[in-house]
Formats: C-alpha cells, structure tokens, sequence
C-alpha cells in the first residue's frame, strides 16, 4: 500500500486540477501560471518536445494538427492521435496532463505525489474507468480510487456547512460529459442515491452547434474552405469557444476568425444560439428522470439543484433547468472548482484526514451489469444473447448479488457466461466485459443448476463467481480488459516512452505560454495589429536570447500587456 502524499485530482475534457486536503480543508494547488485550471490540451513538435496545459491550447490555432484536446472523449476506446509524427493513446495523453499536476503540487508542497483519487463522470463504463487507472498507472500515481465527479462535487458542496440535507441533485454539465446524481446527506454520511448520465454531451457541443449557425450567417466561407481541414476545424472550435463565453454575460456577440489573411464575423443573438442549441437541452432531460426515477424522488421533493462544470455558466442551460425544475439553481459552488476540491476531501477521508473522521461516503454502480443468456419463446423456439440483470444500476455499493441458471440442452458439458454492462436487452448493444468457462456434467436440459455471484466494490472492480452446486465445480474471475493485461512492465515502457518528451522546464512556464499566446495572436489578426504582435514577439525573443531574467521579466510584461489590450479591444 502506498503510504506517500495522495491528492485529489479532476481529469477534466476542457480543464484539469489538483488539491490537497492540507489544515482540515481541501485547497487546490496553482499551476506554473499562477491559476487553478489547467487546459487537458497537449501539443508535441518533431524532435520530442512537448507543451501541455495552457501553452499547448494555445498551439492549437498554430499548429493544430499537432495538438490534442477533448482525448476525454476517447478514453476506452482503440482511438488514437499522431501528434508530429508521435502516436499518442488517450491514455498517454491523460498521462501527461496528470503528471503536469502532480509537478505542480511538488512545486507548491515540496512533496512528489505518489497516489491519487481521480474522478471519472458517473457515466463512464468499466472500460473507461480502467484506462483512467491505466493514465494514472502511466503518469507514475497509485490509483487509489475513482470517484464520480458528481459524488465529489456533493461533497464539496455538503462538507460547507455539514448539516442533515434532503435529497438534492447535482447537475454536472463540463466540457465533454454530463452527469446528474441524486445525493442525500444525514449524520455525517453522505448517500448517493441514483446516478445517470451522458458521455457525449458537453460545452464541445454546444461550441459545435455555434460553428455550424456561424457558418449559415457568414456571407463567403471561401477563405475558411480553403484551409486543411485540422487547420479550419481549429480556427472555428477557438472562435465557437470564446463567443460561447461571451453569450454567457451578454444577450449577443460577435464570432470572429480569420482565415487566410481575411476577418470573418457572424454577429449571434443569445435567441438565436438557444433555438440552435434546442435539441442539446432536450437530451439534458432524459438523464435527470432516469435518476429520479431510479431511487423514486420526486422532482418537487428535491431540497437543491446543484450546479457543477463550466458549461452550466451558459443562461441557455440555467433557463432550461429553471423551467425543467420550476426553480432557479443553485450556483453557490465554484462549477470548475467543486469536483477538484471534492476529490481531496475524499483523499482526506481515505488518508485519516484531521476534520474527517465523522464523514462517511456510499456511492451507486452507475450501469447495469449481467450475463448474456438464452430464452425461449413459447414457441419452442430459443432466443440467444438476451441480458440478464445481476446488479441493477444505482445500487449502492459495495454489493454482492446472486442469479441460478440452468442448462438448455441435453447432456450439455460446459457453460460460457459473457460478463455485459450496460442497459439494453440485446447484449450486442451492450459493453462486453469478460467471459468465464464453467464444466458441467452431462444431464438433461434444465437439470443442472448454475450460481453466477457478482461482487462489485467501491472502486468499480467487478469480481464474477461462477459455482455447479451438483458437482461443487468453481470458477473465479476478476474482470480486467484486455488493456489491462499488460503487466506493470508494458506500463513502465509507455511512462517511460513520455518520459522522454522534452516538457519546458516548470520556470519557464511564463515564457512558453506567453510565446504560443502572441503566436495564436498574431495568426488571429491582420493589418496593423498583426504587425504590432509582431513586434512584441521580436522583442520578446530578443530578450530570451540573451538569457538576462530582468530584460525577460520587463520584455514578457510589455508583451502581456499589450496582449492584455489588444484582447479588451477584441469585438470578443
């Protein structure tokens, strides 16, 4: 068991953090840059070097091809990215961006994290829960427990002020997924009652459903068509991205990008963007009746609509859930912060964290998981791969739960269980987990019996028992993917396969993103503002070339501020 510094991370699509349970309450720990959110972005360049966090977001206008955001989204999936000639897994990736986080925390604490709490969306699947440990695995932490960023964010929420609460429900809508939980805190516990969710919905969408209004009012689009796809897809993501924030204080604004040399603008009304955006908040709905429908809340019994995730600062999404709920939210969390500061409670609680002995904390399998079985119609006629349910989802965990199965045909001699998660009756549709073999002596259909007991516990591992109480046969299986059956020597070759990419060293963290911010600048503009970026950027390289930290301090503030200017002057 690990015995070092564990901490608390939130690995986020859009944006990531760390915090530490550190003086009887969580706190959350600075990047390079001074600020609490670091961009999940990385960029790479041939010859190995690399750019992660707000540098390599930055890149992402410059050199687009090369850079990776949203890899959230690709977790547990076969998907890969080349990045300047480098094949990355998502994985890897996520590796990055955790061990950018843990060299913050070194940097702030003095102390290299060896272990972690990390959270996952409620809705993510076993699959992709394993390669959110594998990320950790790379990044060189001690996994030691996933938890869902709803469950982190109640607790973030419930730990203010301790008190019993009623049912309430945490609506969790960041920049890839949306999650809703329904959470109840009594006598220092804090239950999660039901989960549910959707992994593809997130501010990457509503920013998708702005680049394609933008593009229907945009009089000549021959300038951005003739961009390379990476390169036009970049340019209009950036645009959709800082529009998105600017709808969020005002009642319209300005989508602007420039493409070869020429300014297009496409001036969007808030009306306009959430008639856009109709068929998005429809999806919000289904999620948040599953959950109530799970553990049978009534929706006017709820005490509190809590909101969590960057996306949730949209006004279409708050007039949606004031009109779905009949009230205004509650927006008195940090909707970046809370998951973060959540997570390192957690990591209190697991550590024996002083302020935290009174807390405890239960949580709900968020699928379905069963075996693949065969029915028979009344016909006569046999019906293969139909679900059968051994734990239903939102059950509270840990949980241990038993089914009886019998032969089908005469003088069968083996049963396969295939191991599923998921919801729909058809296991194709669902997510295959494993499988389990188990002898069975040659008798009559329906004769022999079979026992499957599936054991889920609080970190999501599915362990599946398999037992013919005829002949006393056993079988035992511990699901793993197959990802996870490389041995902690493949696991050592992809870290240190990272290793070797040359990251900017943590002190010149200032420059490099000051650097790629005037590239992206500069790229943005044209005319006389281009040629004042210019400038600045020479100046600036300048003063690095002769390696002088007060000429670089003095030549990095003139830039910044005239960034800093050009960006208040911006239409965005």
């Amino acid at each position: 068991m690990t015995t070092g510094m564990l901490v608390g991370i939130d690995l986020g699509t859009t944006n990531s953090a760390v915090a530490v349970w550190k003086d009887g309450a969580p706190q959350l720990v600075p990047n390079a840059l001074g600020k609490e959110l670091t961009p999940s972005a990385v960029s790479l360049a041939k010859g190995g070097q690399a750019w992660v966090g707000e540098a390599a977001l930055d890149r992402m206008a410059t050199h687009p091809g090369d850079t990776a955001t949203s890899f959230k989204r690709m977790m547990g999936t076969a998907s890969t990215v080349t990045l300047a000639g480098t094949t990355m897994t998502p994985e890897d990736l996520s590796a990055m961006v955790l061990r950018s986080l843990a060299d913050d925390v070194e940097a702030m604490t003095g102390e290299r994290p060896t272990a972690a709490i990390i959270t996952v969306p409620a809705y993510f699947n076993e699959r992709q829960r394993r390669a959110t440990r594998r990320a950790g695995e790379i990044a060189g932490l001690d996994v030691r427990r996933l938890i869902n960023e709803p469950t982190a964010a109640a607790l973030a929420f419930g730990l203010a002020d301790r008190g019993d609460r009623e049912p309430f429900l945490v609506f969790d809508l960041g920049g890839g997924t949306f999650d809703v939980s329904i959470v109840e805190m009594f006598e220092g516990i804090v239950e999660v009652r039901a989960s549910a969710g959707d992994n593809r919905l997130g501010g990457d969408d509503f920013d998708e459903v702005l680049v394609k209004l933008a593009l229907t009012l945009i009089d000549d689009t021959a300038a951005l068509d003739a961009l390379p796809a990476d390169r036009r897809h970049a340019v209009l993501t950036l645009a959709a991205e800082r529009t998105r924030r600017a709808l969020s204080s005002a009642q319209e604004a300005d989508f602007t990008c420039v493409a070869q040399g020429q300014s297009l603008t496409a001036h969007i009304t808030t009306e306009a963007f959430e008639n856009a955006a109709g068929p998005l908040v429809k999806r919000l709905r289904d999620p948040v009746i599953r959950a109530l429908r799970d553990c049978h809340v009534d929706v006017r019994t709820l005490s509190d609509i809590v909101l969590v995730g960057g996306a949730t600062r949209m006004p279409v999404v708050r007039k949606a859930l004031t009109r779905m709920f009949g009230r205004f939210p509650n927006a008195t969390v940090h909707p970046d912060h809370a998951v973060a500061l959540g997570a390192a409670i957690q990591a209190g609680l697991l550590s024996g964290g002083q302020g935290l002995e009174e807390i405890r904390i239960t949580d709900v399998a968020p699928f379905t998981l069963g075996v693949g079985t065969a029915t028979r119609d009344q016909h006569g006629r046999y019906h293969d791969d139909i679900f059968a349910p051994i734990i239903e989802r939102n059950t509270p965990v840990p949980v241990s739960r038993m089914e009886r199965f019998r032969t089908l045909a005469d003088n069968q001699r083996q049963v396969v269980f295939s191991i599923y998660q998921g919801e729909a009756r058809d296991v194709k549709k669902n997510v295959k987990l494993g499988k389990l073999t188990v002898p069975v002596p040659p008798r009559p259909a329906g004769e022999v019996s079979v026992d499957v007991r599936f054991t889920y516990d609080t970190s999501g591992l599915l362990e599946v028992d398999v037992a013919v109480p005829m002949t006393g046969m056993t079988r035992n299986l511990v699901v793993v993917d197959e990802e996870d059956r490389r041995t902690q020597k493949d696991v050592e070759a992809r870290r240190k396969a990272l290793e070797k990419l040359k990251v900017h060293p943590r002190d010149e963290a200032d420059n490099v993103a000051l650097l790629a911010r005037a590239e992206r600048a500069y790229e943005g503009f044209t005319g006389q503002v281009r040629d004042i970026i210019g400038a600045g950027l020479t100046e600036f390289q300048g003063a690095l070339d002769k390696q002088d930290p007060r000429l670089i301090a003095d030549a990095r503030q003139g830039l910044g501020q005239l960034l800093d200017q050009i960006d208040s002057h911006s239409p965005l």
